[in-house]
This record gives C-alpha cells, structure tokens and sequence, in this order.
C-alpha cells in the first residue's frame, strides 16, 4: 500500500514527452488547400516526437552515468 501517490521517474519523463504532443494535437491550421496543412501539422508533430526522443535518450544516458558513479571523463 502506498501512502503517497508519488510519480515515478519514467512516468514524470512519459509525462512531460505526452503532454506537448497533445497540445500540437489540437492545432488546426486554415491553409487554402487541405493536404498542405496536414503536412505541416504531421512535420511539427514529427519534429515534437524526435525532439522528445532525443531529451529522453539524453535523460536516460544522464541517469546511467549517475547510477554507474562516472567521472567527468567520456
């Protein structure tokens, strides 16, 4: 039985990447021709997700290195 509703580490992480990707969800944008606003609501979210991935990878490899007791040195 938890006491606290306490979040962890990865669903703080799962969070914060969920979170920017709903609100560029809700975006409409009124362009003349239908396919070109799709498009550029497909790259932002494609450019959101690899944003998103590349922050969790480093976040990752950072805990990593902290839990293996690493130096300064790569």
């Amino acid at each position: 039985m938890q006491l606290f509703n306490r979040k962890s580490e990865l669903e703080r992480m799962l969070e914060k990447l969920t979170d920017p990707l709903e609100a560029t969800s809700k975006l409409t944008f009124d362009m003349p021709s239908g396919g070109a606003g799709k498009a550029l609501k497909v790259g932002l979210i494609s450019a959101g997700g690899l944003a998103g991935l590349t922050a969790a990878s480093a976040a990752i490899s950072s805990l990593r290195r902290k839990s293996e007791g690493a130096s300064g040195d790569s």
